[in-house]
């Protein structure tokens, strides 16, 4: 009876430990995002400011699912300000959307939304090239969202300067 006590508190401790260790491991994997990035906003003075949004917490009985920060949009690049955050989670991606209006009910994938990549991190300044020739006008909306459970993680409303 000891015998089998200690063999399973043994084998238990060792089952924590390796659980922990791959976990650790596993992480990064995951979620395929830094914690923080440092990106900076262009310094180059002829690039102009098309224009700048916020990113709001659609679902504020959502605790896992928020954003906040800013976001500026030149001609050929999106800025995500150092004030940006979201809560962390897997393969969020940044969509500019042409969508009137973007809640938790929105079907984002349903529109014609473009791509600009996978975010780097959960905050920080992050920079995505936006593709050339594209209509910066006809897009209302910087969305970050969730690929992976098809879920709206943050919204931010465009503001079009001049």
């Amino acid at each position: 009876m000891k015998k089998g006590i200690l063999i399973f508190m043994t084998g238990g401790s060792l089952g924590v430990f390796a659980g922990f260790v791959i976990g650790i491991f596993l992480y990064p994997y995951i979620f395929l995002a830094d914690i923080v990035a440092e990106d900076r906003a262009p310094d180059d003075p002829a690039k102009k400011v098309v224009a700048e949004g916020t990113f709001i917490h659609a679902n504020p009985s959502d605790p896992i699912h928020y954003g906040r920060g800013g976001v500026r949009v030149y001609q050929d690049l999106l800025h995500l300000d150092a004030s940006f955050e979201v809560g962390p989670g897997p393969k969020f991606h940044v969509y500019l959307a042409p969508l009137e209006e973007v809640t938790p009910d929105t079907d984002v994938p349903a529109s014609m939304y473009v791509d600009l990549g996978r975010l780097k991190a959960f905050k920080g300044s992050q920079n995505f090239n936006i593709p050339a020739g594209l209509d910066l006008t006809k897009f209302k909306h910087v969305v970050i969202w969730c690929e992976k459970f098809g879920v709206l993680i943050s919204p931010a409303k465009l503001a079009f300067k001049g």
